[in-house]
């Protein structure tokens, strides 16, 4: 009995899921949990494994499929060398080998192609002796290929160029040209390729992306979204992480990134704004006592904003081993959907790509998005001094409907404080 690949369980909202790739092509030998396939979700892309070694023998679903969960997408065969029951079936029953039929079904093939070729009433014609019955016949000839050639179709529905011997032979008999086919053919044609290279390929969206680009557009319809902007000056936080980033890495095996500071900034901020911790359920509030912030990746297949469960509970070391563990496993599609579920507030990172300023656009049901930029050396002032200073630009977008500008303006400022002198995040001032 063959083994049967089936799409698992994704998550408890998620009930059918589309195959992005197969890894693997039928009668490919497959290892016990090697990935034969990739799956998107509306969450998350991830890799399907072989549950067991063997030979694919049958997909049963194309890249492109949406298929439900618990579906069987494939077959594997064991020893990978079982074949399948349609090829066993035509194996047993080899076709008749009787040369007196298969002599006689060469002579009607070859009478019905012949038949094919000629105008149906002009081989009519020519067994007429009579001159008028044969122009009659010709006549009656030019006008059914004339049809022929308008419509394009015949019995069957499906649609052809006129017969060519046909065609000609009315041509001869005839000052009416051949009318070609301005229908449509039912089987699409390929595009036609320009010279100036102007082709177009039409992608089809995953079922990610589909999400995503759903979610934004109903937060902008949902949500009265508005964005405020300050700057923070990133020395002491530089100077901070080059003093101790060896001793860092030493004892944790991680590098101390920019990301936990302002993970524990924003938490601090978080704790004296409630509002952006909230969201609006119906006609009530609902605010959080707990602190699960998202962290936007971006990945090959999209964006997916990961959850750090209970942050204010977390260390630098223990924000920056998740975070490092969520990129690497976004790249490998083996984040969970219960990873990207249900955060408090989220922080996107455009200044790894060299993001100057953006307006991030909420993740709903939050009420705020806390946005990081990239870091520039800028003239600044200080103590009636002009000196150069990395500066980041830093944008929160909030809902309107929970947070007033006031509160909005007030959080960046707390954010600003602590990343500026961070030993405010030691003793809690």
């Amino acid at each position: 009995m063959p083994i049967e690949l089936k799409i698992p369980e994704v998550g408890e909202s998620i009930t059918e899921v589309q195959i992005a790739e197969w890894l693997k092509a039928e009668g490919d030998t497959v290892k016990q949990d090697e990935n034969v396939a990739v799956i998107d979700s509306e969450k998350t892309t991830f890799e399907l494994p072989s549950p067991e070694s063997g030979k694919l023998t049958k997909i049963i679903h194309q890249a492109g499929d949406t298929v439900n969960v618990g579906t069987v997408i494939a077959h594997i065969e064991r020893d990978g060398s079982t074949t399948a029951p349609a090829e066993k079936e035509s194996q047993k029953q080899p076709p008749p080998n009787n040369e007196k039929t298969t002599a006689a079904a060469k002579i009607v093939k070859s009478e019905r192609s012949t038949e094919s070729s000629r105008p149906p009433k002009a081989a009519k014609a020519q067994q007429s002796p009579d001159p008028k019955a044969e122009r009659k016949a010709a006549e009656s000839s030019k006008s059914d290929n004339l049809s022929a050639g308008v419509t394009g179709r015949h019995d069957g529905g499906e649609t052809e160029k006129p017969d060519a011997e046909a065609a000609r032979s009315v041509e001869g008999e005839s000052t009416f040209p051949i009318v070609q086919s301005s229908v449509p053919r039912s089987r699409p044609a390929e595009p036609a390729r320009s010279a100036a290279g102007r082709e177009e390929e039409v992608v089809p969206m995953t079922m990610l992306r589909r999400t995503v680009a759903r979610r934004l557009v109903e937060a902008q319809q949902t949500m009265a979204m508005l964005t405020t902007f300050n700057e923070i000056d990133m020395s002491a936080a530089q100077t901070l992480r080059k003093a101790h980033a060896e001793a860092f890495e030493k004892r944790y095996q991680v590098k101390l990134g920019l990301m936990s500071f302002f993970v524990k900034a924003a938490i601090d901020a978080l704790k004296q704004f409630p509002q952006l911790n909230a969201e609006v359920r119906g006609n009530d509030t609902v605010y959080h006592n707990y602190f699960d912030i998202g962290v936007a990746i971006g990945s090959g297949r999209g964006l997916v904003v990961p959850v750090l469960r209970n942050a204010e509970r977390m260390s630098f070391a223990e924000i920056e081993k998740c975070i490092a563990d969520f990129a690497q496993r976004a790249k490998e599609s083996k984040l969970k959907a219960e990873e990207l579920e249900s955060g408090t507030f989220t922080i996107t990172n455009g200044g790894v790509f060299g993001s100057l300023l953006s307006t991030p656009v909420i993740n709903p049901p939050q009420s705020g998005i806390f946005g990081m930029h990239t870091i520039q050396d800028r003239p600044v002032a200080r103590e009636n001094q002009v000196i150069i200073r990395p500066m980041m630009y830093v944008a929160l977008t909030y809902d309107h409907r929970l947070v007033d500008g006031r509160e909005a303006v007030l959080f960046l400022r707390r954010v600003k404080e602590v990343i500026e002198a961070p030993a405010r995040m030691l003793v809690e001032i």
